[in-house]
């Protein structure tokens, strides 16, 4: 059996999330699919997984790795093969860089055009994007967004049923995050930046970490604050013009 024709059996069957079998499905079409899917799945080496895997930067070559796993794993519970050639390869370590992101004094600045009110929207609620597709009408009343489910189903964790405070321009999302996507990279971030934006927004309207946490969703107040310790250029300077000036007046006292 060839690899794309087992893989493409692989995607109905696998017991994961639709959306992981929609990363999984987008990795290999990208990085597999046209090198190897049209060889046999049992005359595949190592080897050349490796060299299809070698040029990805790491979290591309993660995912891939793990799509690929998954789908040498069923072949190999199947006996379609004999041998798994994925043993021993590791996804390399990444060291992630600071994400770029907004705050809301210039989120609100801009005109997004289209898709103005579903940004501003996002960067003063902070729903991750499958929350806002699944979000209705509906769902805002006494001044609150209700979230309690994602256009995969469920929320991601049981955390991530909440209510925040609602503050305006609620439109209803398009199911395709792309034409967003593509509006925000031309301002050097990504949708899912716009929950830091939220973040900063709450941390600079002096709401506490684990309060945030609730209204960002997280179950583990540690990841909000990751969020909490970013901290702006201009927060430096104005930190330190604001000591310099206490340590002035004391000189004084």
């Amino acid at each position: 059996m060839l690899l794309d024709e087992f893989a493409d059996h692989c995607w109905t069957f696998l017991p994961v999330t639709k959306k992981t079998i929609d990363n999984y499905r987008g990795a290999y079409k990208r990085n597999i699919s046209k090198r190897l899917g049209g060889k046999e799945l049992s005359e595949i080496s190592k080897r050349e997984i490796l060299d299809a895997l070698a040029p990805l930067a790491a979290p591309n070559y993660f995912q891939t790795l793990m799509a690929l796993r998954v789908i040498y794993r069923e072949a190999l519970n199947r006996e379609l093969i004999s041998n798994f050639p994925l043993k021993g390869i590791k996804a390399p370590k990444s060291r992630p860089l600071p994400q770029k992101f907004l705050t809301w004094e210039e989120v609100s600045s801009t005109n997004f055009g289209k898709y103005d009110s579903h940004i501003k929207f996002l960067a003063l609620h902070g729903l991750r994007w499958g929350e806002a597709v699944a979000l209705t009408i509906d769902d805002i009343y006494e001044d609150k967004v209700h979230i309690n489910k994602s256009k995969y189903g469920p929320t991601k964790t049981i955390s991530g049923v909440r209510e925040v405070p609602y503050f305006g321009y609620f439109d209803q999302f398009p199911k395709s995050r792309v034409p967003i996507a593509k509006t925000l990279s031309s301002h050097g971030v990504t949708i899912h930046s716009l929950r830091k934006t939220y973040a900063y927004f709450l941390k600079t309207n002096n709401v506490h970490v684990t309060l945030a946490a609730k209204f960002l969703g997280h179950s583990n107040p540690m990841l909000t604050l990751k969020i909490y310790t970013l901290v702006r250029d201009n927060e430096v300077e104005e930190i330190g013009k604001k000591i310099r000036k206490q340590l002035e007046l004391n000189t004084f006292q």
